[in-house]
């Protein structure tokens, strides 16, 4: 176990891409404990790893991501968010986050808000007087609402992974999204003098709110029609899937007219490129996961907890303690499909309903995509904006310490999570 470990560790330190570390690591542990015969079963278990129906969810969710983006959907969102909350002090970055929220119910993914909002609002911010560092903290910041409220991919993962309805997830996942953007537009709004944000001369209006709701109008249907779909049985995560992405296309050619072919074929490669990497750390973190299964490393670690304390709430804070740190070192889809085993059994053990426990981990896992040294959405932010990681990370603080108190009362406020499963499955 020590050399599998040791492996795992070595090619991390030294920068080897996750996928490879992974399933290096893997195979290793396969010829640890079966020699040269265990190799069978690396190509088994690869495969396996993916043979999942519900994991092509995924790359049809991150084409419609793609495909609002290029469409031009993602300013549309944000002018309609600016007419909501642009008047306040601080109006750009209220119109940041609210405008994450609108973004989320398309995409499910961080990265895409990161990295559509960074080539699109921060500079916007900039200009009109805010400080680089603090425009892209707060971008980072709402990023993370994008895997929080559903669509989400982590979702879809934990969910196929875990045997537990991503119907519930997605459903339990709409409040602790938007408690995270109302207070961090308290922490923005408690920033404001301070700072000195910069105050729009535009007044609340309606009008201007029907213009850019009539704008937008057909963008912000896309969420109703996946969530509603999915929470209400018509269809399932995948076929929702499916649906946005020609909902999307249809939007963006006929209606917008903003798409050409080029456009297309550049959309489909990138949705394969990410698609592939994201498959890949799957399947090679399986035959991981199949080795620590054989190895009991879930249980032993499980058995190591309840030494510690019998008592729940001690567990839950030892549980979200070691996702916020693994979270800072590992991709979180790795960390995901690693862990999911070994904890899920765990929150069990404690009277942990799953679809709590899910949203618990996965939540966690999304705050880790916004803490350094191994932040994706710091990494997307800096690479977009040019900022120095050092500088986000400090603006980043006061919205940091906000969203590890949600998710603290996300873990031990099941009631937060499960009212809207309840109320409608």
């Amino acid at each position: 176990m020590i050399t599998v470990l040791l492996i795992f560790f070595g090619f991390i330190i030294i920068g080897l891409p996750i996928g490879v570390t992974l399933g290096i690591a893997g195979v290793a542990g396969l010829v640890q404990i079966g020699g040269e015969n265990f190799l069978m079963m690396a190509p088994k278990r690869y495969f396996e790893g993916l043979d999942l129906f519900t994991f092509m969810a995924m790359p049809f969710f991150i084409l419609a991501g793609e495909i609002m983006n290029r469409a031009g959907i993602t300013e549309r969102l944000v002018a309609f968010a600016n007419a909501l909350v642009g008047h306040l002090r601080g109006g750009l970055a209220h119109s940041n986050m609210v405008a994450s929220v609108l973004f989320a119910g398309m995409t499910g993914a961080a990265v895409a808000d990161t990295a559509a909002f960074g080539n699109t609002l921060v500079p916007a911010m900039v200009k009109k007087g805010y400080t680089r560092p603090f425009s892209c903290a707060v971008t980072v910041a709402g990023s993370i609402i994008g895997p929080t409220i559903p669509p989400s991919n982590l979702m879809v993962i934990y969910g196929s992974l875990m045997g537990v309805s991503i119907a519930g997830l997605f459903a339990a996942g709409i409040l602790p999204g938007l408690l995270i953007c109302v207070l961090c537009m308290g922490v923005i709004a408690a920033l404001g003098k301070r700072l000195n944000l910069p105050k729009s001369k535009d007044r609340f209006s309606l009008i201007r709110i029907f213009w850019a709701f009539r704008s937008s109008f057909l963008a912000i249907l896309m969420p109703g029609i996946i969530l509603g779909g999915i929470l209400f049985g018509i269809v399932t995560p995948t076929e929702a899937a499916a649906i946005a992405v020609f909902y999307a296309l249809f939007i963006g050619v006929v209606v917008y007219r903003a798409l050409t072919f080029n456009d297309i074929v550049e959309m489909l490669i990138n949705t394969a490129r990410i698609t592939g990497i994201v498959f890949l750390i799957i399947a090679s973190a399986s035959i991981l996961s199949w080795w620590m299964t054989f190895m009991q490393i879930p249980q032993k670690i499980a058995a190591f907890f309840l030494f510690l304390s019998s008592n729940p709430n001690v567990i839950i804070a030892l549980i979200l303690s070691l996702l916020l740190v693994v979270g800072m070192f590992m991709d979180i889809n790795a960390a995901l499909i690693i862990l999911a085993p070994v904890l899920g059994p765990l929150t069990a053990t404690i009277g942990m309903d799953p679809v709590h426990a899910g949203i618990m981990i996965v939540l966690a896992l999304n705050i880790s995509l916004m803490t350094p040294p191994v932040g994706a959405c710091l990494f997307v932010m800096s690479s977009v904006t040019g900022e120095r990681i050092e500088k986000i990370s400090m603006a980043l603080i006061p919205f940091l310490v906000v969203e590890v108190g949600i998710l603290f009362l996300v873990a031990f406020w099941d009631d937060l999570t499960l009212f809207i499963p309840r109320l409608i499955l």
